[in-house]
């Protein structure tokens, strides 16, 4: 009678686990890891990125790949997890000393401030290699022995998020006061939400929505939302064991939506839409767009860029 007491007892703590973790009231570990898918070929930049990574293109003056841990950085995130495939080591590099530069900066008494961003705390930047190129989801899945049993957050750098406070800092505000899974969405005109993944919305609290589903690239007509879906996540551990036993979808590839899709009814998922700006980096036209931009929001050539742009308008 005591083992099937205890056991009574058991069952109900473990419901009313599972109903928390589900509500997303549970304790809640904070986000300390992030991880950058950043495999790819980059084949739409070609000749330029046949021996340098998309990630390292500049917009102005810095890499594409910086903007992001910077922002993963201003949301107090310590450790970088960035999932690499063969000739992306310079990745890494521009994360690491450069000592023969520095030395010659040094000696010739050079700004060093400028590399200060580049710098990383030994053990804060990992690397993991993605041998097959298998979409998204398996690029998340292959950090799952670094990620371990925490919640973490993903950043894609091909989305550049310009925005005060960050995107990622928003989202991490967000996360500590309501847990579970999160990712970031922005509305856009519903004429154009076909090129998109976009959320089915529940109740909206803010700048908080409740997601009912997710649907990727809907016809106008049956669109449930015009708030897409923008590269940014924080995901509880448990995804890694979806994306495990999770066959190939769209495009022949593991989707990370696909994964995201099936946890949602089981834990708390909410959309955050962010307040500002977002880049299509993966594209020529918003490459150049982002570059034009950031130019223009510098205090050092703000004022030439917009006189130079003139000049070219006006020929």
């Amino acid at each position: 009678m005591q083992l099937s007491c205890f056991d009574g007892k058991r069952i109900t703590v473990d419901r009313k686990r599972a109903a928390l973790h589900k509500s997303g009231m549970t304790e809640r570990k904070p986000i300390r890891k992030a991880v950058f898918p950043v495999a790819g070929l980059g084949t739409r930049f070609l000749p330029a990125t046949k021996a340098i990574p998309k990630e390292l293109l500049p917009i102005v003056d810095r890499p594409l790949i910086q903007y992001a841990v910077d922002e993963a950085r201003e949301a107090g995130i310590e450790q970088m997890i960035f999932v690499t495939g063969r000739g992306k080591t310079a990745i890494v590099e521009h994360f690491d000393v450069a000592f023969e530069l520095e030395s010659t900066m040094n000696e010739r008494g050079k700004d060093m401030s400028v590399l200060e961003a580049t710098r990383a705390t030994p053990g804060d930047i990992i690397t993991v290699r993605q041998q097959v190129p298998l979409g998204l989801g398996h690029a998340i899945w292959c950090a799952r022995a670094i990620v371990g049993d925490e919640p973490f957050a993903i950043l894609l750098p091909d989305e550049m998020m310009v925005g005060k406070p960050g995107c990622m800092a928003q989202m991490v505000k967000a996360y500590n006061d309501v847990g579970g899974n999160l990712i970031s969405v922005l509305e856009v005109p519903h004429e154009e939400v076909s090129s998109y993944g976009v959320i089915d919305p529940g109740e909206a609290r803010g700048a908080l929505t409740e997601v009912k589903g997710l649907v990727e690239k809907p016809p106008v007509d049956e669109a449930p939302s015009n708030k897409i879906v923008s590269g940014r996540y924080i995901l509880q551990p448990e995804v890694m064991r979806t994306l495990e036993n999770q066959g190939k979808g769209a495009g022949g590839e593991i989707q990370l939506t696909d994964a995201m899709a099936k946890m949602i009814g089981t834990q708390a998922f909410n959309a955050v839409t962010f307040e500002g700006r977002r880049f299509d980096c993966g594209s020529k036209l918003g490459f150049v767009e982002a570059t034009l931009a950031l130019a223009l929001q510098r205090e050092d050539m703000g004022a030439e860029v917009r006189a130079m742009a003139k000049r070219l308008l006006e020929t």
